[in-house]
């Protein structure tokens, strides 16, 4: 499977066209630069005394980050990696993350980002099913990877060191047997030559991972030219704000959400790369205070976020003393936007939350409403430039607007395919090179979109898709339970929470036994919030559990 920049949507079937705004073309060329390298490193050379980074009062310039990377990549290549090997990345939202991803990328290797929450588990899953021969982890963290990497292809582990508010150390960087120092890798390679590889379009740039309906996780296969596209779709799409912005205001950006996650990634870093601006890196967003107080140090037009993150802020003592006087963008994503919060932001900030719709096989975005909204309109907006989407029903038969379907998307965004699995591949593309999102939504009279409903049995955890047969296989495997069905309820925390039906085999086992067996095997927002015991549950007559009837019964 491809996703080939020449393919282009017939005019006559993009209604949405008539809604965008003045100056945003159908079309963006995505072929202007080599690879995603080319595009970056254009950057370091325009705006190279910018500050990129601002993460606990310090910052870094598109100069420190251009230097670091490159003595970075040097000591990688001193690894005898061979080009195109996969680097994972296991950090939340630090300086380090940024200089350690543009190295992967400089010396011609895959960025495998990874949730630095991760358990052991989770983590030599993905280490071995991506083949990741290094691992750039934060200190915090390393004890995860040592007894995750035993079983994997793992022979490199970088560790950086974190930092407390004063600027010094938090930890011990050298806990972690025979890892390098972030710090020791980055001044050993300025002393190597740097030897640039040739990076092509069709090069492999990320490994995003991304849930699957069996439970197991699936690599989503981005190329350079993949992500490429998309940034220059968001920057096109924002072009009308970035007119407005005087050449010498920087873009400023908040980067709550985690940059190991699709949509910061694009969002906020590579799109703040390519804009010159500079990103707020915030390490630990569920500190809601201590992000406000971050916020009130700055005045930022750029605040990308999920509902529940806008919402909790919008409850928040202090949020209200924020200077929003420069805000301009509000792109809400990873979940559904809830009305309420929508018209609450609207109303404390002057700025509508624009909603955005896409997916990790899309790198990430696929439809935006205009920046320019003051409503909220209840759908995710318009096909971004040079991007089809088709709403089709299970016989792939396109249907018209109004009418519900599976929204499948084709574009020089879309994946080149899941890592390792041409099988899984084939099944979510059509035989006209469109992607099956596996998503139910319909297409409204002028063009945008709107989100029915999910296809599968996906659960959507502030932001965070989570599946329903990996957490049942985790409950399984406990000696108290016979079996279990796994759905997902709503939570005015989250969004949704996940809930477990249990049927016992041992009548003493108790729900907590079972949370706690959980959170010994899956990343917090995994664990089941609510446990419920019954004798029996719903099937088929083959056995398979009915989980849409164990939703209806309660």
């Amino acid at each position: 499977m491809t996703s080939d920049s020449r393919i282009h949507c017939s005019p006559d079937s993009r209604i949405w066209l008539k809604q965008y705004p003045a100056g945003v073309p159908a079309e963006i060329d995505v072929t202007r630069y080599a690879s995603l390298v080319e595009l970056l490193e254009e950057s370091f050379a325009k705006f190279r005394d910018r500050r990129a980074f601002i993460c606990m009062d310090r910052s870094i310039s598109y100069g420190d980050l251009d230097r670091m990377s490159l003595a970075l990549a040097a000591y990688l290549q001193s690894r005898r990696l061979r080009k195109g090997a996969r680097v994972a990345l296991m950090m939340p939202n630090v300086p380090h993350h940024p200089v350690a991803t543009v190295a992967v990328l400089r010396a011609g290797y895959a960025v495998v980002n990874v949730n630095p929450l991760y358990t052991p588990r989770e983590l030599e899953h993905q280490l071995r099913d991506s083949g990741a021969e290094a691992v750039i982890v934060l200190d915090s963290f390393a004890s995860v990877v040592q007894q995750a990497i035993a079983t994997t292809a793992v022979r490199h582990v970088i560790v950086a060191s974190s930092f407390d508010a004063s600027g010094k150390s938090a930890a011990d960087p050298g806990t972690l047997k025979d890892a390098v120092s972030f710090d020791d890798a980055i001044a050993a390679g300025h002393d190597l030559t740097f030897a640039a590889p040739e990076i092509a379009a069709d090069d492999v740039a990320f490994l995003q991972y991304t849930g699957g309906t069996t439970g197991v996780s699936k690599g989503a296969t981005l190329l350079h030219r993949n992500v490429l596209a998309n940034i220059l779709q968001i920057e096109t799409w924002m072009q009308p704000v970035l007119r407005e912005q005087p050449d010498t205001e920087q873009l400023f950006i908040v980067c709550a959400l985690p940059l190991y996650h699709i949509f910061a990634l694009a969002a906020c870093f590579l799109l703040g790369m390519r804009t010159g601006g500079v990103n707020l890196l915030i390490p630990n967003p569920r500190d809601i205070p201590g992000l406000i107080r971050e916020l009130a140090k700055y005045q930022f037009h750029n605040f990308p976020a999920v509902n529940t993150l806008y919402n909790a802020l919008l409850h928040s003592p202090g949020f209200d003393q924020l200077d929003f006087s420069r805000l301009k963008v509000s792109c809400s994503a990873g979940m559904a936007t809830r009305q309420a919060v929508a018209e609450a932001w609207f109303k404390a900030t002057g700025c509508a939350l624009a909603e955005a719709y896409g997916l990790s096989e899309t790198s990430p975005a696929l439809t935006c409403n205009r920046y320019d909204t003051k409503v909220f309109s209840g759908t995710v907006g318009f096909p971004l430039p040079s991007t089809h989407i088709s709403i089709r029903d299970e016989n792939n038969g396109e249907v018209p607007p109004g009418e519900a379907g599976e929204i499948c998307a084709r574009g020089p965004q879309v994946m080149a395919g899941y890592w390792n699995k041409p099988e899984e591949t084939a099944k979510v593309m059509t035989a006209d090179g469109y992607f099956r999102t596996g998503d139910i939504g319909l297409m409204m009279p002028n063009g945008s979109i709107k989100i029915v409903d999910r296809k599968k049995d996906m659960i959507i955890v502030s932001g965070f898709k989570v599946y329903p047969n990996e957490i049942e296989d985790v409950i399984a495997s406990h000696p108290g339970v016979l079996e279990c069905a796994v759905i997902g309820v709503e939570d005015a925390r989250s969004g949704e929470a996940v809930k477990a039906v249990v049927v016992a085999k041992e009548p003493t086992v108790t729900a907590d036994e079972i949370i706690a067996f959980c959170t010994t095997q899956l990343t917090t927002y995994k664990v089941p919030k609510q446990i419920e015991f019954r004798t029996d549950l719903p099937k088929t007559n083959v056995g398979k559990i009915l989980r849409r009837q164990v939703r209806d019964q309660g």
